[in-house]
């Protein structure tokens, strides 16, 4: 066993959802948001794509946020394609924020049509009702999460947009949550050989601690095979967001298992979604499985960030 496998252990009853547990037929169920609600259900906001591959949102609730899952009924997000054209061909990979001001959750997640994948908004105090505000970042940007307060006024947003040189993680503003701009470069992809050197994109919503925000991103290396996804983290200013502090130099997470290897695509792990045990430091990290079935691997924040500062990797220069 690995330093990795101590860092990141994997629930031995993963897969935790698969297609399987759903009330009617469906092809994946796979990258959730995630959510501890008041009374201490987990809330797990599922990807499900359907036979003709077209993807909604689903929640699941589970006590425990391990087993006994309880799907609700019907999709908390369905498509609305008459409406929003956007989403015509789904909605797929939601990040969940609680928005303490607002007394509400914000559910960023990719609307995606013949446009190309979009970053949608919606709001929902309780995800019994749903207020959707619509897209807020343009094709082709996708990967998103709000920080969970304002700084100086405004909200902040990291997105990561296509660009002419591959896909990096943005930091945008925004006074009001509809209209969004200052854009700037926070993490570029590496180049060269490095495991995070095609394109990567944010995790699941930062996670504040007592020396910054930590992030986790995927980061997809090109090989022969195919695309590998895997996992890696950096520490960004508790202040200034958008200053990277630290960059891990190594992945902490990567397809090992054979449902993270064999799947619709193969050797991918995609976390969207985390909840915090009410002491701040446990973890449950919740990831797509090979883009079918959805795992958990359970940590400690207090354990990433000593390994983030033990295996540091200078951040790229950035443009101001």
């Amino acid at each position: 066993m690995t330093a990795h496998d101590y860092l990141l252990r994997r629930c031995p009853g993963n897969p935790i959802l698969t297609a399987a547990h759903w009330p009617h037929t469906v092809n994946a169920v796979f990258n959730p948001g995630a959510a501890r609600l008041p009374d201490g259900t987990t809330l797990l906001l599922c990807r499900v794509e359907d036979r003709r591959g077209i993807s909604s949102l689903w929640a699941a609730r589970s006590a425990n946020g391990v087993d006994n899952w309880r799907i609700d009924p019907k999709p908390w997000l369905p498509l609305d394609s008459n409406h929003h054209s956007e989403e015509a061909w789904g909605v797929e990979d939601p990040r969940i924020v609680w928005l303490e001001e607002l007394r509400k959750y914000a559910v960023t997640y990719t609307a995606f049509s013949s446009t190309g994948p979009a970053v949608s908004l919606a709001l929902t105090p309780d995800f019994q009702s749903c207020e959707r505000i619509g897209v807020v970042m343009p094709p082709e940007d996708k990967d998103a999460a709000l920080l969970p307060r304002r700084f100086n006024g405004r909200w902040l947003m990291l997105h990561r947009p296509r660009t002419g040189h591959g896909s990096d993680i943005w930091l945008a503003e925004s006074p009001d949550l509809i209209h969004w701009g200052r854009h700037r470069l926070v993490l570029p992809a590496r180049r060269g050989a490095w495991w995070d050197a095609n394109k990567i994109g944010l995790g699941p919503p930062l996670i504040e601690t007592n020396r910054g925000w930590l992030m986790l991103y995927h980061g997809v290396r090109m090989t022969a095979a195919g695309c590998l996804y895997r996992l890696g983290m950096a520490l960004l200013d508790a202040v200034d967001p958008g200053r990277v502090l630290l960059r891990g130099d190594e992945w902490v997470l990567g397809p090992r298992e054979s449902y993270e290897r064999q799947g619709d695509v193969g050797d991918v792990v995609f976390p969207c979604g985390i909840t915090l045990d009410p002491d701040g430091d446990g973890m449950n990290l919740y990831y797509g499985a090979a883009d079918t079935s959805i795992a958990l691997a359970m940590t400690r924040v207090s354990a990433l960030l000593s390994w983030l500062e033990r295996h540091p990797s200078p951040p790229e220069r950035v443009p101001s």
